[in-house]
C-alpha cells in the first residue's frame, strides 16, 4: 500500500492519522515567532477575534477577554502580522498534499481545483487550566442515534488538523466513533466526563501534525502550565459546500476573505491560494446568512 493509500485508510479507520516532523527548522521557528507574536498582540487586546474563556464555540466577544484566552482567530486576515507567513504555512504543498489525498476517493483523486480555503486559527495556552466538553464539530449532542448514523454514513468532504508548534497533548480523541453512532455509555456520559472508554491521548511532538475528521468524539485539555502554540487549520471540498457553509462561515471569515491578499506567495502556492479564496466567497454567496452551529453545554 503507497503511502498516501496508508494515510487515508488510517483516517478511515481512526478517524485521525499523525504526520510526524510535517515541518522541520528554519521553519517551525520561524512559525513560532510568528505566532508567539499573535497570541501576544491578542492578549492584550489589540486582536479582536480571539476564543474566550470558558466559551467553547461562536460566538466569541472581544469584551470578554477579561476572562482571559485560549485561541487567536483569523491568522489569514490582511491585517494580521506576518499574514503571509501563515499563509505559506497553510497553502503550501506540506499541508495540501495530505490533504488532497484525504479528500480523494478511491475513484477520484482530489485536485487543487477541489480545494475550498476554510479556518486557520492559533490555539494557544490559557490563562487558566481549561478543557472542552466531548463533542463532534458538526453534529450537535441532541442528535438522536439514527441522526449520527445518517450524518456519519457519507464521506467527509472536509480535512482539518492540529499543527503543534511545541509538544502538544491536548487532544484526546475516542478512535473509530466518526463512523458511528455514540455508544449508550457516551450519550449519558456527562459532557465533562474526563475519562471514556477507548479514548487516547494524540501526543504530537514540536512539527507534528495531526489530521482529523472533526465528527469524531473528541475533547481538548488546555494546560495553563504548559506553552501551547498549535496551528488549527480546514480545508474543504467543493463536493461539500453546502455541509461545511455554516460550520466554516459562522466564525466570521466571510466578513474579510475577500480583502486577502496572497500575492507574496510563489508560483503554484499563489495560484492554489487565490483559487481556494474564490470557491470560498462563492460559498458564502450561494449559503447567505448562516447563524451558528450550537451553543455551549
Amino acid at each position: 500500500m503507497s503511502t498516501t493509500s496508508i494515510l487515508r485508510a488510517s483516517l478511515a479507520r481512526d478517524g485521525f492519522v499523525i504526520i510526524p516532523k510535517a515541518i522541520r527548522e528554519p521553519r517551525l521557528t520561524q512559525l513560532r515567532l510568528a505566532a508567539h507574536e499573535a497570541a501576544q498582540l491578542a492578549r492584550a487586546g489589540k486582536w479582536q477575534w480571539i476564543r474566550t474563556l470558558p466559551k467553547q464555540f461562536p460566538p466569541w466577544k472581544e469584551s470578554d477577554i477579561s476572562h482571559g484566552i485560549w485561541g487567536v482567530q483569523h491568522l489569514l486576515h490582511p491585517s494580521m502580522p506576518n499574514s503571509s507567513l501563515f499563509a505559506s504555512s497553510y497553502f503550501d504543498s506540506t499541508i495540501m498534499s495530505p490533504a488532497k489525498e484525504l479528500l480523494s476517493t478511491d475513484s477520484t483523486a482530489c485536485k487543487d481545483g477541489d480545494l475550498v480555503m476554510e479556518l486557520y486559527n492559533l490555539l494557544i495556552r490559557p490563562d487558566h487550566d481549561f478543557e472542552l466538553v466531548w463533542h463532534r464539530d458538526d453534529i450537535p449532542p441532541t442528535a438522536t442515534a439514527e441522526e449520527e448514523r445518517e450524518r456519519l454514513g457519507g464521506k467527509a468532504w472536509h480535512a482539518q488538523w492540529n499543527l503543534a508548534l511545541y509538544d502538544d497533548a491536548s487532544l484526546i480523541v475516542v478512535p473509530g466513533s466518526h463512523v458511528r453512532a455514540r455508544t449508550e455509555e457516551e450519550r449519558n456520559a456527562d459532557p465533562k466526563e474526563k475519562v471514556l472508554s477507548g479514548m487516547i491521548v494524540v501526543k504530537l511532538e514540536a512539527g507534528d501534525v495531526v489530521f482529523y475528521n472533526n465528527n469524531i468524539l473528541h475533547r481538548g485539555v488546555y494546560d495553563s502550565t504548559v506553552e501551547r502554540l498549535t496551528l488549527h487549520g480546514s480545508v474543504g471540498h467543493l463536493n461539500g459546500q453546502a455541509e461545511r457553509a455554516r460550520n466554516v462561515l459562522q466564525h466570521g471569515v466571510g466578513s474579510w476573505v475577500g480583502e486577502a491578499d496572497f500575492g507574496e506567495l510563489d508560483g503554484e502556492t499563489r495560484k492554489r491560494a487565490e483559487g481556494m479564496r474564490e470557491r470560498l466567497v462563492e460559498m458564502g454567496k450561494a449559503a447567505g446568512e448562516v447563524g451558528y452551529f450550537q451553543e455551549d453545554v
